[in-house]
């Protein structure tokens, strides 16, 4: 008895290092970060040692790929096809959430290689779903394509001006990021295989919501910055200046 509590005492030890390790230098507030990053801990550890960042990264940027053909092949054959798209958002999650978190794992970070490379990609991805939705739907139906993408822009600039005023980053929206993001959307495909036409509605309704989370996010964002900027002014005045020197001739 006492040697598999021994066992779990470590594996849990050795659980909770793995996650603070892949942790580093993100804030997690989203409503699924508990089972995901349990999820990353779990894997970055089973992961391949040929396998690098880069090519994770890359994977993850050939499942918004499927995704987008995905729209296509829908729009050309049959709706079923947008299983592929559910399918793509898998792939992409793998890709997109493990690249950093095995950088970290292996002790081989590049924070601002990576940060740079992970923003672009997630920008081109946005801009594939937005298109494939705009490819798949007709008429002014459309217009719903060009607001995911503008909604979901807004939101990562937004996530980039929180870094810059607060010194810390968060992918997160208050309690919606990515991987919920994902969820959601998937949903939205898997609901417009059973009822046709459900995608102009869902998609409408997804925009609505990143509106209104956006902009509740830019009032947050506005605050901390003004907060900032009186507490740097009330530090500089708490400055006290350096008593000058007399120099004698």
């Amino acid at each position: 008895m006492r040697n598999i509590k021994k066992m779990k005492n470590h594996k849990k030890r050795e659980y909770f290092e793995i996650l603070n390790t892949i942790s580093k230098g993100r804030h997690r507030t989203n409503i699924l970060k508990k089972p995901e990053q349990s999820a990353l801990a779990f894997l970055v550890k089973h992961i391949p040692g040929w396998v690098t960042s880069d090519m994770l990264t890359f994977f993850g940027f050939c499942g918004s790929l499927l995704t987008a053909a995905s729209f296509v092949m829908a729009a050309y054959w049959n709706s079923l096809y947008l299983l592929l798209g559910v399918l793509g958002f898998i792939i992409n999650w793998f890709g997109d959430s493990l690249d950093g978190r095995l950088a970290y794992y292996r002790n081989k970070p590049r924070k601002w290689y990576g940060f740079s490379l992970d923003i672009t990609v997630d920008w081109f991805t946005t801009l594939l779903i937005g298109s494939g939705y705009a490819f798949y739907t007709e008429g002014f139906v459309k217009f719903f394509g060009v607001a995911f993408v503008v909604m979901y822009g807004w939101a990562m600039i937004t996530t980039l001006m929180r870094y810059k005023v607060t010194d810390q980053y968060s992918i997160d929206t208050g309690i919606l990021g990515p991987t919920e993001v994902r969820v959601v959307v998937s949903l939205i495909l898997l609901a417009e295989i059973f009822i046709r036409d459900s995608i102009i509605y869902t998609g409408a309704l997804a925009c609505i919501v990143l509106l209104v989370v956006n902009v509740i996010s830019t009032i947050e964002l506005l605050i901390l910055a003004d907060k900032r900027d009186k507490d740097e002014k009330e530090s500089k005045k708490n400055q006290t200046p350096a008593p000058k020197q007399e120099v004698n001739l």
